[in-house]
């Protein structure tokens, strides 16, 4: 079948439930489209909901759907679109008073998500806090800047640098990240930079141990130059 006359034939479908619907309500004849003002004409938007014709400047309400893509909602809420001064309905339809209706085994699952995603916040927080305060030390106490204790030092800081952009990517809308914005690539970008680098990082700390004391090499000939360019450097 033709899309297009689907649609006529649901709209149409929408307008006589509409009209049922009016007339056991009380609610008497809908207003006269070819009166002296415009209204906002029966339609039925793409969940399924039939928006009634409507006054310009009304908020119309209507009850949330019963079902939506296998979810069952509370049709006790409404939801609310307003029809437009010059007798169109606005694109954006509220719908952030309908909830859907969750068995035990769904709220169990939303409740241990909540707490896994406390818990990864909080643990993210006391990392970042007990980072500064190391990155501090090492920063005061120049009595301890050896070759050892900066490939610490810069260790920590990948780790610091990682925990902030991951901060950062939480804050951003999920729907931020659906349209590909370039500042948001950017951001992921970063982030994953100081993934590779902490990596590097490590690898740089795994190299001077064994340079150390497997091969009994004196750490006085290794460059400091040659680390921190494997540590920066060689992640991207």
């Amino acid at each position: 079948m033709d899309a297009a006359l689907l649609l006529s034939l649901l709209e149409a479908n929408c307008s006589l439930a509409l009209a049922e619907e009016l007339l056991l309500d009380g609610w008497g004849e809908p207003p006269d489209p070819e009166g002296p003002y415009s209204y906002c004409n029966t339609t039925l938007d793409q969940i399924g909901t039939c928006w009634p014709q409507s006054a310009p400047g009304a908020l119309v309400e209507r009850p949330c759907p019963e079902y939506f893509n296998g979810i069952k909602y509370n049709t006790t809420r409404n939801a609310y679109r307003e029809c437009l001064e010059n007798g169109t309905w606005a694109s954006r339809i509220n719908y952030s008073h309908c909830e859907p209706i969750l068995d035990d085994k769904q709220r169990k699952y939303d409740l241990h998500y909540r707490i896994a995603l406390i818990i990864n916040y909080l643990g993210h927080c006391v990392s970042v806090v007990a980072l500064v305060a190391a990155f501090l030390l090492f920063l005061v106490l120049r009595s301890i800047r050896c070759l050892r204790n900066v490939i610490h030092w810069n260790l920590i800081t990948t780790f610091i640098l990682r925990n902030i952009t991951w901060f950062l990517l939480q804050l951003i809308d999920h729907e931020v990240h659906e349209g590909n914005e370039v500042w948001c690539r950017c951001v992921t970008t970063i982030f994953n930079y100081f993934v590779v680098t902490n990596f590097f990082w490590m690898f740089v700390e795994g190299c001077y141990l064994h340079t150390a004391i497997v091969m009994t090499y004196s750490t006085e000939h290794l460059r400091k130059w040659l680390f921190l360019f494997i540590g920066w450097c060689e992640g991207p």
